[in-house]
């Protein structure tokens, strides 16, 4: 008999828990377009006062928080500031050009973290010939950095550029809880220094689907309209938050399972003569580079052999995500077929 498929290519591949399922199930709901849906503005000003700002937008996937916070806070001929390796210039299929038509100043990270001195001398001065800078965007954890993250006082010494230039500074949390876990950062002190923050729920958290933007009042009533646009107005939408909602109260903490698990899984890599280096693992992702000895497409189907399925990130480069579907059992299983693998 087949052993169970271990997925270990993202964070959103998780299937609802069936406690997750019930209070779906049990969600009052209206209709969200007409701000009627109790259990949407629930998860809204859950989201909100956990990080100590005032409202919260409910949207479908992260991509949609980013995307719209970056339209509100720039305008064309504006510019963006952010790490080269984002996913709001890497992964979001050219939003910022397409939505925005924002330029983008890219700088190079040490793991996907910028330091406030990049950050500054990227701010364009007075110019016609030049873009205005009109937000700063910050990653964490920074998934190309295998998950690493900030320390609270190199956020801190950013928001002080970003405020004495009158520069609003944006959060893409997409697993800003995996951050928190591992830290033992506020997310109170987050909400203190980021104007905007946008939060996943679908990935470690384990919802089947949707984020959450915050900010102020005034910003969120501005984004619904953006939101809108984009086609991001849902009606019935409390049957999903309400997976957000037992997200949020029930599998934050756990994430340091997942981080654990991810660190029994750095030291096998680390251990075996095919691989070249492993990223230091220091929340759920490991990255790692395999030896030329063993070519990346071979790695990853001598693992779906043995009924583990991994994700190519870049030339002799893979990603393994621990999430709440994996156990100790599976992480077992894992280190075996690591090991009895030969280059």
């Amino acid at each position: 008999m087949s052993l169970p498929l271990i997925d270990l290519r993202s964070d959103t591949v998780t299937r609802p828990t069936p406690a997750m399922l019930d209070a779906m199930f049990r969600a009052s709901v209206g209709d969200d377009v007409y701000d009627e849906d109790p259990t949407v503005r629930a998860l809204e000003q859950e989201a909100a006062d956990r990080f100590g700002l005032e409202a919260g937008l409910f949207c479908p996937s992260g991509t949609m928080t980013n995307q719209i916070a970056i339209k509100a806070h720039t305008e064309p001929l504006s510019e963006v500031v952010c790490e080269q390796t984002s996913h709001i210039y890497l992964w979001e299929v050219g939003g910022i050009a397409f939505h925005s038509g924002a330029s983008v100043a890219l700088l190079p990270g040490n793991r996907g973290r910028l330091t406030a001195e990049q950050v500054e001398a990227a701010i364009r001065p007075v110019n016609i010939h030049y873009p205005t800078t009109s937000l700063i965007s910050l990653e964490n954890t920074h998934n190309r950095g295998g998950g690493s993250c900030y320390e609270l006082s190199e956020i801190e010494s950013i928001a002080e550029v970003a405020q004495r230039h009158n520069i609003p500074l944006h959060l893409d949390g997409a697993r800003v809880f995996n951050a928190l876990v591992a830290t033992g950062q506020s997310a109170k002190e987050y909400g203190r220094l980021f104007d905007t923050i946008s939060v996943c729920l679908s990935k470690g958290l384990g919802a089947p689907v949707g984020s959450v933007l915050l900010g102020s009042k005034q910003f969120i009533q501005k984004t619904k309209r953006i939101r809108k646009v984009m086609g991001g107005g849902m009606r019935q939408a409390g049957y999903i938050a309400a997976a957000g909602l037992y997200a949020l109260e029930n599998n934050v903490e756990r994430l340091a399972d997942d981080h654990a698990r991810a660190q029994r899984l750095g030291a096998t890599l680390a251990a075996q003569p095919y691989v070249a280096t492993v990223l230091p693992v220091e929340t759920n992702l490991v990255i790692f580079k395999l030896a030329d000895s063993m070519p990346a497409e071979q790695f990853l189907v001598k693992l779906e052999e043995q009924g583990i399925k991994a994700s190519s990130f870049g030339p002799q480069m893979i990603r393994f995500v621990t999430h709440l579907d994996i156990d100790d059992a599976m992480i077992e299983r894992i280190e075996t077929a690591l090991t009895g693998l030969q280059g």
